[in-house]
């Protein structure tokens, strides 16, 4: 069965690249993704030229002939714009159910936003500390970002739903001070086996930025187009006013739109809109924040 769940896989693959337009064994959910990254492709002249594909089982379950896989699919995707070539990666958890080599059910595996208390947007303002001198080096926190797009660091506290977490690894990595500790609801900081709500919850992350004007500190534009490599985009995919999802900008693409790194569905240089995303609804919601700091951030 594993072999039957690889030639799927490859299937949507091909698909994708453009190599087969084959889609008797793809589910109308998973084609309606391939659909809406076929088109973000062709809108921005960008063509996936080459794709490969690596899927690990992290779990097999048999009852009554009744198998249940956990597993990743790994995709590498070299896409072409004009001259410009950059490797895109998504690294995407799927569960799947089969009997007698017939596939039941194979879905992207959903996981919901951190459950955890967060910073409601209508607190007053929290008192904010002195200013002390803060310049944020991008390239670290880029660094940072690609090293670690798919894997954990073990000085950090990791969890399932890591997003913001790591965006905010990534942050600390380029330099931004932490404040705030030890209360949870105020500042941004992680320490001692605990952690404030801004750094590892993405709506209270958006109402940091919002609201910070010492130590790490952002302000907001009011497109992905002003960013450059080290800022943040946060996502409310469902356009509810609660923001779930965040993640770093590590590069510009040909047409100077923002290529993300992210964890939780973990992905390096994925295009900014994430209209590849199983979590994507026509009321998706963005915030784009440039980090701003005493010298404007070095490049």
């Amino acid at each position: 069965m594993k072999q039957t769940l690889k030639a799927l896989s490859e299937e949507k693959l091909h698909y994708l690249v453009g190599t087969s337009k084959k889609v008797t064994r793809i589910r109308d959910e998973d084609l309606a993704v391939l659909e809406r990254k076929r088109k973000s492709l062709e809108m921005r002249n960008t063509e996936i030229v080459k794709g490969t594909l690596h899927l690990s089982f992290d779990d097999i379950t048999e009852q009554s002939s009744v198998y249940q896989f956990a597993y990743q699919a790994h995709y590498r995707l070299l896409h072409k714009c004009g001259e410009h070539l950059y490797l895109e990666e998504i690294v995407e958890p799927r569960k799947a159910v089969t009997c007698r080599e017939e596939i039941l059910e194979d879905v992207s595996v959903v996981l919901k936003p951190w459950q955890e208390d967060f910073t409601p947007d209508n607190l007053p303002a929290e008192e904010q500390p002195e200013r002390k001198k803060f310049i944020y080096d991008r390239s670290l926190a880029v660094q940072y970002a690609e090293r670690w797009w798919n894997s954990s660091n073990s000085k950090y506290k990791n969890f399932d739903v890591n997003c913001t977490n790591f965006v905010s690894q990534c942050l600390h990595a380029g330099d931004a001070p932490t404040r705030g500790y030890p209360k949870r609801s105020s500042g941004w900081w992680m320490q001692n086996s605990s952690w404030s709500y801004s750094w590892t919850v993405a709506h209270s992350m958006k109402h940091y930025f919002q609201q910070s004007t010492a130590g790490l500190r952002a302000t907001e534009v009011f497109s992905a187009r002003e960013l450059i490599p080290g800022d943040v985009i946060c996502y409310d995919f469902q356009g509810d006013g609660r923001y779930d999802h965040t993640t770093i900008v590590v590069a510009k693409d040909k047409n100077s739109m923002p290529l993300v790194n992210a964890q939780t569905y973990n992905s390096r240089m994925r295009y900014w809109a994430y209209e590849d995303s199983t979590a994507y609804t026509p009321n998706i919601q963005y915030k784009f924040f440039h980090i701003t700091d005493d010298e404007q951030g070095k490049k």
